[in-house]
């Protein structure tokens, strides 16, 4: 990113504020010495070439991938003899694998079956193990077709071949089921499944009660857990507890995430850095610094060494309830622990500090934060340029536009309509129509929601002009 350059720097001095302002064009570089593109600060694409290499296997699965066009049965029997009979490199079993997914992936489940058939017919070197039957239930979930008839038929299929179902043929139906949105499907597939001995493992457990936090009450969350347990001895474990405490706090039911709490310790676990993150995450997410605070202390009575992510979100939750005097204290405390602040942490207090009309301060912390080897980001001057146009500090706010603009970076909806609505009230409506091209060109957002701002901002300000008129 560069360091800021002094005339930048020299934005919190009050004789540089009192400057007339400056055309768009004119505006003094941020960067000291030669102006340097901002992306390339940021890092490089990868080439086409390079993910290829990184995503494509022995098995050549991009090949694979576009060797079936048609969901045909016939042709694709046609097209699977012409290629055993010119093949004369030996197959392995994955490929047969890719082949069969390739298929399957735009074939209904009645035709896979019957490839699959014929696979084995063609070729009979070729034997399906439960690998294959796998492949047939992760792409179960494709098209409109799924159901929990669908799995089943699978399943059934794959015990026919003599192969009973295990944990992982149990977490790929669950998986495909949900991917579907068939959450309650899932379930049922999961209670049936334990009842024949193949109950879920905790990844699978796990990823099911998360869906069904997404989905439905906490009521049938329970209602779930309760009947794993008490049916088929299937108990939750941290994660779950984990999952359940950031559901109820995601919905701002702080109490209930307290009883979580307590209920975990009664239970025999032992709430981690994690399970404390997220508590404290819900009282930031209302506003309650001193809650959060709260948390922080307990967690070092329990003896958790808070991380990265505790220190951040702390932060967070005090600029945002406007005691980011305190926030600011916890850069040392970071500091003093090992931790070292990031762009979140830095882009925290630049927020708090805005809120609190210091937006000339949140600049100086860029500095620093640059100083220190941060490099900002988008979301960092997202937050610069709104307290920027929301202080009226205009000439300051179109130089980092500029910047910003160099590198290619996106204007969020707040800034852009804040810096375009501040530009109009004060007459530079030419340079309002630049941020407003900039933003439909960039694709910040589309063409509609940007025009909409720039065309009601200047439909507003015409108006008070003509009542102050008429006054």
């Amino acid at each position: 990113m560069g360091k800021l350059s002094p005339s930048f720097r020299s934005a919190i001095s009050t004789t540089i504020l009192n400057k007339p302002p400056q055309p768009l064009a004119a505006a003094p570089p941020l960067l000291s010495g030669e102006p340097r593109s901002l992306s390339k600060k940021l890092p490089p694409k990868p080439s086409r070439k390079i993910q290829s290499a990184q995503s494509s296997g022995p098995l050549e699965k991009p090949k694979t991938a576009t060797l079936f066009k048609s969901s045909s049965l016939a042709d694709a029997k046609k097209l699977y003899s012409s290629f055993i009979a010119t093949t004369r490199a030996p197959l392995d079993l994955r490929f047969y694998n890719s082949l069969l997914q390739s298929y399957a992936s735009i074939a209904t489940l009645n035709d896979s079956i019957s490839f699959l058939r014929y696979m084995s017919k063609v070729q009979p070197s070729f034997s399906p193990d439960r690998s294959t039957f796998h492949v047939l239930l992760s792409t179960s979930g494709n098209g409109s077709g799924s159901s929990l008839a669908s799995v089943q038929q699978i399943l059934n299929f794959m015990v026919s071949n003599g192969f009973n179902p295990d944990k992982v043929t149990t977490d790929i139906a669950v998986r495909s089921l949900c991917s579907a949105g068939l959450i309650d499907e899932a379930v049922e597939l999961v209670k049936e499944l334990s009842r024949k001995q193949s109950p879920p493992d905790s990844f699978t457990y796990n990823h099911l009660v998360k869906q069904l936090c997404k989905s439905r009450a906490l009521s049938t969350v329970y209602g779930f857990i309760d009947e794993m347990r008490s049916s088929f001895g299937s108990k939750p474990d941290l994660v779950t507890y984990t999952i359940l405490i950031d559901n109820v706090c995601n919905g701002k039911n702080l109490r209930e995430a307290t009883r979580l709490i307590s209920v975990l310790g009664e239970e025999g676990f032992k709430p981690d850095c994690f399970v404390y993150n997220t508590i404290m995450k819900g009282y930031c997410m209302l506003g309650r610094g001193s809650e959060a605070i709260g948390v922080y202390k307990k967690m070092k009575e329990e003896g958790l060494e808070p991380d990265v992510v505790t220190f951040n979100t702390l932060i967070f939750g005090l600029s945002k309830s406007g005691r980011v005097k305190e926030a600011r204290k916890f850069l040392d405390i970071m500091a003093e622990m090992g931790h070292f602040p990031d762009a979140v942490t830095y882009t925290s207090l630049m927020n708090g500090m805005c809120r609190e009309g210091d937006a000339l301060g949140a600049l100086s912390l860029l500095e620093v934060m640059e100083a220190k080897g941060c490099s900002p980001n988008s979301c960092t001057y997202n937050t610069l340029l709104h307290g920027l146009a929301k202080s009226r500090l205009l000439d300051r706010g179109i130089e980092l536009y500029g910047l910003m603009k160099s590198g290619g970076m996106k204007l969020e909806t707040a800034s852009y309509a804040t810096l375009v609505r501040a530009l109009c009230r004060s007459d530079r409506i030419a340079e309002a129509y630049e941020v407003f091209d900039y933003a439909v060109e960039s694709k910040s957002m589309t063409d509609v929601a940007a025009y909409s701002t720039l065309e009601s901002t200047l439909k507003s300000l015409k108006k008070v002009r003509e009542q102050g008129h008429a006054i």
